[in-house]
């Protein structure tokens, strides 16, 4: 991490300079003109390309799910897989609306994570190889990567992981997930308060806090972010679990997701106070709380839209308009 790349200033001013002379007043079309400088900076050419834009879904399971956190049983993480590989699942319809390549990595759905409140979730040996397996998501040529996740009771995990890198207890940061009130909402509660109390002598690390706290398609996210800077490829954050995986990276370099725009606010309500505290606006924020990267990709479109702009329309001096006067 500590060397990586820049913004490329170059495509930055190249980008400006053409938004300048677009038939229209400066800042008319408001952030999808921050979103072609976004792309331009970060894929360190003008124009910037979405030709080639490709979903990951990173899916993990989690040993703490055993003690009740989540509406679904762990089986629904596989079974979601098999949705995903059939076609079946709204991701899958989203990137069909928008060209998207989806691409699904399981980790190792047969053997969770520990139960973080007993002993670290993974071991340093696990955790260095999910980073490694994430990193492995970001090929050649992809123009713009959507990151996402699947796993039963990784909810709990992002509110353990918030919680020991920005504060707070289980009551400030978790939510219902998928859809846990009352009684197993309070237990979901206590089981993040009992996972940072047993790992206390950790919280000063971040990795340490991804290891201890975190999850294998948490660890990966984290990883394919890292490897999306090296290459060039500007990163679409689904919502608050994939933004708490990011976070962990932000705790090490506040530059660290410069290369990362935030797809949408969840209806997790962590997630808005994560947001905070990284500093990052969400492009959409339309109630939505499904993960599987699904927020991330129909964000794609906001992009290509704000692309068609930039290089579709014309200069005042194509076009025969006056300029201001």
């Amino acid at each position: 991490m500590a060397d990586l790349p820049g913004p490329d200033l170059e495509a930055a001013s190249a980008a400006a300079a053409r938004e300048a002379q677009l038939t229209k007043p400066p800042g008319a079309l408001g952030r999808l003109e921050d979103m072609t400088a976004w792309l331009a900076t970060w894929q360190g050419r003008h124009p910037p390309r979405l030709e080639r834009p490709r979903t990951a879904v990173f899916a993990g399971n989690h040993g703490v799910a055993a003690q009740g956190v989540s509406a679904f049983p762990s089986e629904v993480t596989a079974q979601m897989v098999q949705n995903f590989i059939a076609g079946g699942a709204a991701v899958n319809q989203l990137c069909r609306t928008v060209d998207a390549d989806l691409r699904v990595y399981e980790m190792g759905l047969d053997q969770p994570t520990q139960d973080f409140t007993r002993e670290p979730a993974m071991t340093d040996e696990e955790c260095a190889r999910a980073f490694a397996y994430g990193m492995m998501a970001v090929e050649p040529g992809i123009d713009a990567l959507a990151l996402g996740e699947m796993g039963i009771g990784n909810t709990t995990s992002a509110a353990a992981l918030c919680a020991a890198l920005h504060g707070g207890t289980g009551t400030d940061w978790v939510g219902p997930g998928t859809g846990v009130v009352g009684a197993a909402l309070a237990r979901k509660i206590a089981v993040v308060d009992r996972g940072l109390e047993c790992h206390r002598a950790a919280l000063a690390d971040p990795l340490e806090i991804m290891r201890c706290l975190g999850g294998a398609e948490l660890a990966a996210i984290a990883g394919a972010i890292i490897a999306a800077r090296l290459a060039r490829t500007p990163v679409v954050l689904d919502g608050f679990a994939c933004t708490a995986a990011a976070a962990v990276l932000a705790a090490i370099d506040r530059r660290a997701l410069d290369h990362c725009v935030v797809a949408h606010c969840s209806a997790e309500p962590g997630h808005r106070r994560l947001l905070d505290k990284l500093g990052k606006r969400p492009l959409l924020d339309l109630g939505m709380r499904l993960g599987e990267a699904s927020g991330a990709t129909l964000a794609v479109l906001i992009l290509k839209a704000a692309l068609a702009c930039h290089q579709g329309m014309a200069t005042f001096a194509e076009a025969g308009v006056s300029g201001k006067a």
